[in-house]
C-alpha cells in the first residue's frame, strides 16, 4: 500500500470514529441526560388531555327553591379542528349527523361557524379549539347511533353533560337578575395568562350578566383533567390518568320566589291595563328589607325567557334582546333604568327646605299656580288648596309649596349671577339621599341616575348648543302642529343663548323630581328604606351565602354597612308620619281603599312624572308597616298615567301577597323572611 492510500484510510478511520463518538454522545444525552424530558414528550404523543368542566352550582332563593339549576342531558358536539383536517372539511360527517339529529347540514354549519361582527347568529361565540355543542336535547337512540359508528362520525362527540335550566319556582323568572352564560371566547383565553390556573378553560361557560357573572368563580368550580391514551389515528384506547373536577358552590340569594312572582304578576296586570289604554310601557318593581338592604324581589319589564340562551340563539332572537323593538329586555329597569321620579322625590326636597331654615311647623300657601320668574308653574290639574303645613303638602302632593322653596333658594344663591359658592340646598340634599350615585348592589350594569347641577348644565349646553342654535333659526317645519313647533323653537332659542345657566325653572322642576332629574327604582327604594329605618342608607344585597355541594357553608355574604343619612331625626320622623297618611287620606287613598291598614299600615308617596312624547310615568314608593317597618316597595310604570292609578295598585298587590291578604296564603310566613339558610344538597 502506497503512503498516499494509507493516509486516506487513516483519515477515513478518524472520521468514522468521530462520527461514532458523536452518535454515542447524542444517544447518552437523549437517553440519560435528557431522558426524562423525552420520555414525557413520547408519552404525550400517545396521550391527550381533556378538560372536564365542573358541574356549575345552582342559584337558589331564600327557601332553597332553585331559580337556576342543572339538568343532565346528552349533548352532541362537533370538533372543528378534526373536521378541518378531513378532505371535504367535514361536510360528509355533518350530513350524516344532520340525518341522525333531524336537521340539515346547512343548519349545523351555521351553528359551528365562528361569530364575528360580520357573522350573524346562529354561530359559535367561543373558542374554535373546543368542541361546539350543536344539540343538547338528544335522545338515547340518537346518541347510540353516533357512539356505535365512530368511523362515520369522526370529530363528533356525544356525552352526558350538565345543561342550565330555569324552573321558574312559584312562577318567578327574575331573568335580568339571574343573568346568563356564554362560552369563553378565544380572545379571552389569549388575553389572559394562566387561565387554567385561575379555573378557566376552553370548554367553560362563564357568566355574562347578573348573578351568573358576579359570582361566576364560585358557581363554576374547578375543571378536572382526564389524560387519555390514543392510537395513531387519535382514537381513545383508555384513560391514563384523571383529576376530578370540583363542583361549584350553590348561591343562596335573598330573593324569595313567591314575592318575586307576586311583583312580576302585579307588574303584568298593570301593564295590561296600560296597554289597553293605549300606552307602550316599561316597568320595574323592587322589594327591599329596610334594615339590612337585602333584596327580596327585583323585577323588570319587558323581560324574556332565559331558556333562549340554552342550545344556541338565533340572530333574530339576539337582536330582539338588545334592540328597541321589544324594549331592550336584557336591561334591568330596576337598576339600570333612569327616570324622572316626580313627587316621590319630595322627601329629598322637604328635607332640603327644612335644613335650609323652613320650619316643620310652618304654614305655607298652596295656590293652583306659582310664578317662577315670568313663568307659571302649576299643581297637578292646577288644583289649589288652602294654606297648609308640610305634612299636608306631602299628603295631597302640593307642588307649588316646593316651587316656592326652590325659587327662593335660587334667588338667595344669586339667581342667574350666582354667588361664589352657591348653597344649592336641594341638589346637595338629593346627593345625601344617594341619588346620582350607584347603590353598590351586587349586580353588574347599575347606573348612577342623574342629579343635574350648574356644572352639568354647562357641559350639556356645550354639547348641544350647535343643534339648538341651528333650530333657533330653522325652527321645526317637520312638526305639523304650529303651536307645538313654535314652542320648541322658542325653547331652542332660549337654550342657544343661555342654556348654560342654572335658571329658576331648573330649580323649580328639580324640587318636584322633574326636568333633568333621573333616578333608578332601586335608588328610590333605598331612599324610602332610609326614612323607614330611621336614617340609614343601606347597601342593597342580592346574594346571601355560598354553600358547597355537600351542604356546608363556604361563606355567608353579609350586606355592607350602610351610611348614616345626614338628615335631622325629627325631619325623618315627620316625613314618616306624613307618608303614612298618604294611603289613608292622600293621593293613594283610592288605591288602598279596603286594604287592612289596621293590620299592616302602608306608608308611601305617589309620583306622576311628565315625559315628553309619552303619557306620564307612574310611581309609588312605599314602606310597611309604617312603624317598625320591614319592607320598602317601589313600582314604576312608564307611558301610563298617575301614580295613584297605575303604580299604587301594583304595590298594594305586592303587600297583599307578602302578608296573605285577599284570601291567599302569605308569601312570607308572618310577613318575615326566613331567619336561617335553607338545607342545600347537590
Amino acid at each position: 500500500m502506497n503512503p498516499r492510500s494509507h493516509s486516506r484510510l487513516l483519515v477515513l478511520h478518524v472520521m468514522v470514529g468521530a462520527l461514532l463518538l458523536v452518535l454515542v454522545g447524542r444517544m447518552w444525552v437523549l437517553q440519560v441526560a435528557q431522558g426524562e424530558r423525552y420520555q414525557t414528550i413520547a408519552a404525550n404523543n400517545r396521550t391527550r388531555d381533556i378538560v372536564v368542566p365542573a358541574v356549575r352550582g345552582s342559584i337558589l332563593d331564600d327557601m332553597g327553591r332553585p331559580l337556576v339549576r342543572n339538568r343532565t342531558a346528552l349533548v352532541v358536539s362537533v370538533d372543528k379542528t378534526v373536521l378541518s383536517r378531513q378532505k371535504d372539511q367535514g361536510k360528509a360527517v355533518l350530513a350524516r349527523l344532520a340525518e341522525v339529529l333531524g336537521t340539515t347540514r346547512e343548519q349545523l354549519e351555521l351553528k359551528t361557524r365562528l361569530c364575528s361582527p360580520t357573522v350573524p347568529r346562529p354561530c359559535w361565540p367561543g373558542s374554535p379549539y373546543q368542541p361546539i355543542p350543536v344539540d343538547d336535547r338528544v335522545s338515547a337512540k340518537e346518541g347510540l347511533q353516533i357512539l356505535e359508528r365512530p368511523e362515520d362520525f369522526d370529530g363528533v362527540i356525544a356525552q352526558v353533560q350538565a345543561v342550565r335550566e330555569y324552573p321558574r319556582p312559584e312562577g318567578a323568572s327574575a331573568a335580568q337578575t339571574l343573568g346568563y352564560l356564554q362560552p369563553v371566547t378565544q380572545q379571552e383565553l389569549d388575553e389572559r395568562e394562566g387561565l387554567k390556573v385561575t379555573g378557566y378553560s376552553g370548554v367553560d361557560l362563564i357568566g355574562r350578566d347578573g348573578l351568573e357573572a358576579v359570582y361566576d368563580t364560585d358557581l363554576r368550580g374547578d375543571p378536572g383533567i382526564r389524560k387519555v391514551n390514543v392510537d395513531s389515528r387519535g382514537r381513545v384506547t383508555g384513560i391514563a390518568e384523571e383529576t376530578e373536577a370540583v363542583p361549584g358552590s350553590h348561591l343562596v340569594t335573598n330573593l324569595d320566589a313567591k314575592v318575586q312572582a307576586a311583583v312580576e304578576g302585579a307588574l303584568a296586570e298593570q301593564i295590561k291595563a296600560v296597554k289597553k289604554a293605549g300606552g307602550d310601557p316599561a316597568a320595574a318593581g323592587v322589594v327591599l328589607e329596610v334594615e339590612t338592604g337585602k333584596v327580596v324581589a327585583l323585577a323588570s319589564y319587558p323581560t324574556y325567557d332565559p331558556k333562549v340562551w340554552t342550545g344556541g340563539i338565533s340572530q333574530e332572537e339576539y337582536d330582539a334582546l338588545l334592540g328597541p323593538k321589544r324594549g331592550e329586555p336584557l336591561i334591568s329597569r330596576a337598576i339600570a333604568g333612569q327616570f324622572p321620579p316626580g313627587s316621590t322625590f319630595k322627601i329629598s326636597s322637604l328635607a332640603a327646605a327644612v335644613a335650609d331654615g323652613y320650619s316643620l311647623k310652618g304654614i305655607y300657601p298652596c295656590p293652583g299656580s306659582y310664578n317662577v320668574g315670568s313663568r307659571a308653574f302649576t299643581n297637578f290639574r292646577s288644583t289649589g288648596y288652602p294654606p297648609m303645613n308640610l305634612h299636608r303638602a306631602i299628603v295631597v302632593s302640593c307642588d307649588t309649596i316646593f316651587y316656592k322653596f326652590a325659587y327662593e333658594q335660587w334667588i338667595r344663591d344669586g339667581s342667574t349671577k350666582p354667588v361664589k359658592n352657591p348653597k344649592d340646598p336641594m341638589i346637595h340634599m338629593a346627593r345625601v339621599f344617594g341619588f346620582g350615585a350607584r347603590t353598590g348592589i351586587d349586580l353588574p350594569g347599575e347606573t348612577p341616575g342623574r342629579i343635574p347641577d350648574r356644572a352639568w348644565k354647562q357641559s350639556y349646553w356645550e354639547s348641544t348648543k350647535d343643534v339648538d342654535c341651528k333650530r333657533a333659526k330653522t325652527g321645526y317645519p317637520e312638526i305639523k302642529n304650529s303651536s307645538h313647533a313654535a314652542y320648541l323653537t322658542a325653547i331652542a332659542k332660549e337654550n342657544c343663548l343661555e342654556g348654560y345657566m342654572w335658571r329658576a325653572g331648573d330649580a323649580a322642576n328639580f324640587s318636584v323630581g322633574q326636568g333633568n332629574v333621573l333616578v333608578t327604582p332601586l335608588q328610590l327604594a333605598r331612599a324610602y328604606a332610609a326614612i323607614a329605618n330611621g336614617g340609614t342608607l343601606v347597601v342593597p344585597q342580592v346574594a346571601k351565602a355560598l354553600v358547597r355541594p355537600d351542604g356546608t357553608v363556604a361563606r355567608e355574604i353579609k350586606p355592607a354597612e350602610g351610611v348614616k343619612l345626614q338628615v335631622d331625626k325629627k325631619t325623618i320622623e315627620y316625613m314618616r308620619k306624613a307618608l303614612a297618611a298618604v294611603t289613608k287620606e292622600g293621593t293613594a287613598a283610592g288605591a288602598f281603599s279596603g286594604f287592612p291598614l289596621d293590620k299592616v299600615h302602608v306608608a308611601g308617596k305617589t309620583g306622576t312624572a311628565e315625559a315628553y312624547g309619552y303619557k306620564d310615568t307612574a310611581w309609588f314608593a312605599s314602606f310597611a308597616p309604617a312603624k317598625n317597618s320591614r319592607y320598602a316597595v317601589v313600582v314604576m310604570i312608564t307611558d301610563a298615567g298617575t301614580g295613584g292609578s297605575y303604580a299604587a295598585p301594583a304595590v298594594r298587590k305586592i303587600y297583599e301577597a307578602i302578608y296573605g291578604f285577599g284570601g291567599k296564603p302569605a308569601a312570607l310566613e308572618n310577613g318575615e323572611p326566613p331567619a336561617r339558610l335553607p338545607k342545600v344538597s347537590q
